[in-house]
């Protein structure tokens, strides 16, 4: 049970008594020292969360929902879109197997403090290799499983593991792709030598064991199970990389205690969650997505998580929803937009009986969501968060009894505690501009930047003043604290000394009955420094749209000062490994 009633109370009892609602916040977690401190500030300048408190991950994850009865309950229900394998794993199972497999890491000589790097597709064996991680007190670094070389020992590189996991193959469709060649180029190109590698065999490629360095994943699980370590709450928990905002490759470094604690906070707050539910969220593990909402938040709540390997289907999504009684679905946009797609050639059916829907990654066009609320019939809303925060930045608050305001649901919502947004606006005195968030994050957020094989303070997301970090994301903010997204800082378009988002012509273009997808970009324009232009997907089975239709359309809504003078019919839009739409190459991939 909450203690709020109202987004209002709730925010304000974070914004005014920060102290006592993050320590009211840690009772969802069960520590062995129990925190008496909420924040402290580091002798670096950043700050720990819960820092005289000990815990640990795995243990909240798993053991102690067994212990409370819930070992019978299914934690991991695992489906793969290439092999059309199904698994379903108890909690019990589940202790079985990661405290198994913890013990076998302890005996190839992995301590605290030591990396693991996880190289595998979305599999049940992905989550027992991070949860065994946790339990023993080392750093898990999950990777996407379809690196080269090259890249593989650039990460292999920058964390020193001490040892690595890998899966006998991943797939592309339904074609298997081995993995071990992509291993041994990256041991021979990296200047760092894991002590050894675990492989998870699988059917459709088995791959030989070299003798001396590789050992079987499903051997090892049957090796003497290990108890849970206790560790610090400012001890790491993971590091995942990410290009996000700043460009280069960084690592972000996530704590055990504020991680822990945001994320059962979230599961009822946002997503309105509790024990015995189940949450279903189509990332991959590899990403930010996979590690919050498909491990570690549902398991901490109790909850049973669904998670797919590759790209799932409209109909498969109906299915695993129907079948395993989802309450929540954490889903893309792209996502959204191909099961649109779908259901057009599929037969008029019950939409599956979710509670609600939840989209993110990029932002989802009113006309999208209002399509997904047709379906569904329920509640479907943008959220906003990126891989540095871990958790929500803007949300909507399904576990409040206030009603969320229907003006606000196609936007990203209003602030979640702890984040303090404001404006920096480019030109003086505009509404919008570059939204910062105060500092210090709330718990869960980056504890620190991987580098040098140290954890050091993100000075690059800092502004000048050092009391701010930079979203790099622009938008607006209203006096009801509601924010609305224009898009990264990188996407605003400059007319001729006028700002206009990408996203804002997107919304528009999207409203056409036979728009499928689209994007916009800026390009070069000699009169006005830059102009649009927008890549447009049309829809299947309907009449394409005209170029001419949609400039008016533009032109309408907007005013011709837009500029967008230009519209590309193209068969698909360039999206990366986690579905996100790559504006940035859009223009030299697709020319």
């Amino acid at each position: 049970m909450l203690p709020w009633t109202t987004y209002d109370a709730m925010y304000d009892a974070a914004l005014h008594q920060p102290e006592r609602f993050w320590l009211d916040a840690a009772q969802r977690v069960t520590w062995k020292h129990t925190p008496r401190i909420a924040c402290q500030t580091r002798a670096d300048g950043w700050h720990d969360w819960f820092p005289d408190a000990t815990l640990n991950t795995c243990y909240n994850a798993v053991d102690r929902h067994v212990e409370h009865g819930r070992g019978a309950q299914a934690a991991l229900i695992w489906h793969s879109c290439a092999t059309k394998e199904r698994r379903i794993v108890t909690y019990r199972e589940l202790q079985d197997r990661v405290s198994g497999f913890a013990g076998s890491l302890c005996t190839l000589g992995v301590e605290k403090g030591d990396r693991v790097l996880i190289a595998m597709p979305t599999m049940i064996e992905t989550a027992i290799a991070m949860l065994a991680c946790a339990r023993i007190g080392a750093v898990h670094v999950v990777v996407f499983a379809g690196y080269a070389g090259p890249e593989l020992a650039r990460r292999i590189d920058d964390v020193a593991p001490k040892v690595m996991i890998i899966a006998s193959c991943s797939f592309q469709g339904q074609t298997a792709i081995p993995s071990t060649s992509a291993l041994n180029a990256a041991l021979a190109q990296a200047t760092h030598g894991p002590q050894a590698c675990i492989i998870v065999q699988r059917d459709a490629c088995p791959a030989p064991l070299v003798p001396m360095r590789d050992h079987d994943f499903h051997t090892l699980e049957r090796s003497p199970p290990v108890a849970p370590l206790i560790l610090r709450s400012q001890d790491p928990l993971y590091i995942l990389h990410t290009s996000g905002t700043t460009g280069t490759s960084k690592g972000i470094v996530r704590d055990n205690g504020g991680h822990a604690v945001a994320l059962a906070l979230s599961m009822a707050l946002i997503y309105g969650c509790k024990a015995g539910d189940t949450f279903f969220t189509t990332s991959d593990l590899g990403w930010v997505v996979g590690h919050s909402y498909g491990v570690y938040a549902p398991l901490i709540s109790g909850c049973t998580s669904v998670i797919v390997e590759g790209a799932v289907t409209s109909a498969a999504i109906r299915t695993l929803c129907r079948e395993h009684a989802v309450t929540c679905l954490f889903t893309t946009p792209t996502q959204m937009r191909l099961m649109r797609q779908e259901s057009r050639n599929l037969p008029e059916q019950a939409p599956p009986a979710l509670a609600r829907i939840f989209v993110a990654g990029e932002y989802a066009d009113p006309t999208l969501l209002d399509w997904a609320r047709a379906y569904f019939r329920k509640p479907v809303v943008n959220h906003w968060w990126q891989s540095e925060t871990g958790w929500s930045i803007t949300a909507h608050f399904f576990g409040l009894p206030e009603p969320e305001p229907i003006t606000l649901l196609n936007d990203i919502g209003r602030p979640a505690p702890g984040f303090h947004p404001t404006i920096v606006p480019a030109i003086p005195g505009e509404p919008c501009g570059e939204i910062v968030l105060s500092l210090p994050l709330p718990p869960g957020c980056l504890a620190g930047v991987w580098k040098d094989r140290e954890i050091h303070v993100p000075a690059v997301y800092l502004d000048g003043t050092g009391r701010f970090y930079r979203t790099f994301d622009e938008g607006m903010i209203e006096e009801s604290g509601a924010v609305h997204m224009l898009g990264r800082s990188d996407d605003v378009i400059k007319v001729a000394g006028r700002r206009i988002s990408g996203v804002q012509i997107e919304k528009i273009i999207a409203t056409h009955p036979g728009v499928h997808a689209c994007a916009v970009v800026a390009i070069p324009d000699e009169l006005r420094g830059q102009r649009p232009l927008a890549y447009v997907v049309a829809a299947r089975d309907l009449a394409p749209p005209s170029a001419e239709d949609i400039l008016r359309q533009v032109h309408q809504t907007l005013g011709r000062w837009v500029g967008i003078k230009e519209v590309r019919f193209v068969r698909q839009l360039p999206i990366n490994t986690s579905g996100k739409i790559t504006r940035k190459y859009l223009h030299v991939s697709l020319n």
